[in-house]
């Protein structure tokens, strides 16, 4: 991520805790980081993981996109690429992103809020995804809907996979 949009987060981040009266030890050890880390995220250093912005995310109570909504440019990690298309106003709380996966890439995803879910589009190439052990190949334009309140993961192989993400949180555990 680059400087500007380190800045940007680190803002927002304060921010969005500072609104919930939170201190900086109570978000840290609620999203189980050193409040030192969570400190220089705030003042626009470090390099958070997608992870680490989704346990924030979580732990502050508002959608991935919330947090990340002020960055412009994709953010990524180990040959993961996602980036905020249309964020959502209504509810449920429906948000979209691209997404791209480098070939060979697996990423795990920890488990996002109850009754979180995910429908996926592939647009191009090879692209595995769903809840750990149960994940099955996506097929070209066919959406894949799973929940995405435990872990799962998306796994490449020889190509680079693009797709839409949707994301649908709080709908009480039914599918969306």
């Amino acid at each position: 991520m680059d400087e500007l949009s380190l800045s940007t987060l680190g803002q927002h981040l304060q921010s969005l805790r500072q609104k919930q009266g939170l201190s900086l030890s109570q978000l840290a050890n609620a999203a189980g980081m050193a409040k030192s880390n969570l400190c220089r995220l705030e003042q626009g250093n470090g390099n958070p993981t997608l992870d680490t912005i989704w346990r924030l995310a979580v732990q502050l109570n508002v959608p991935f996109s919330t947090l990340i909504a002020p960055i412009t440019v994709p953010l990524g990690e180990n040959g993961v690429q996602v980036r905020l298309i249309e964020q959502g106003k209504d509810s449920p709380h429906v948000d979209v992103y691209w997404m791209r996966c480098a070939p060979h890439t697996q990423r795990h995803a920890e488990a996002h809020t109850p009754g979180t879910w995910e429908s996926l589009t592939l647009i191009s190439g090879w692209l595995e995804a769903g809840p750990e052990g149960k994940a099955s190949p996506l097929r070209l334009g066919v959406p894949a809907t799973f929940s995405a309140d435990q872990p799962h993961i998306y796994r490449a192989e020889d190509a680079e996979a693009t797709l839409l993400m949707t994301i649908t949180y709080g709908n009480n555990g039914g599918t969306p």
